[in-house]
């Protein structure tokens, strides 16, 4: 009789996601939002202060915000802001 521990054992590694800064705000973003938190105050609150329990376990929101430095998350919220903000300015 063989021994069940003597076959061979597979497994497959997950591939990491490879997202862009703006989609991982996102997915946060929608994280927060749908455990009913601020996501703005928490976002900021973890940029802030790099305290990652600011940020929701739901939907590995955490592990993806961990992810991306905390400066390319506000040079992507900035950038995004100016950005939609002096578009809107040329419209007026």
């Amino acid at each position: 009789m063989k021994n069940a521990n003597s076959n061979t054992q597979y497994f497959k590694v997950p591939q990491e996601l490879n997202l862009e800064v703006s989609e991982v705000l996102e997915r946060v973003y929608e994280a927060l939002e749908e455990k009913g938190y601020n996501p703005v105050n928490q976002i900021v609150g973890y940029i802030m202060s790099g305290d990652p329990t600011y940020i929701t376990n739901y939907k590995n929101a955490r592990v993806l915000i961990m992810k991306v430095e905390r400066d390319e998350l506000l040079e992507e919220a900035l950038t995004y802001y100016v950005k939609n903000r002096f578009k809107s300015r040329t419209k007026e």
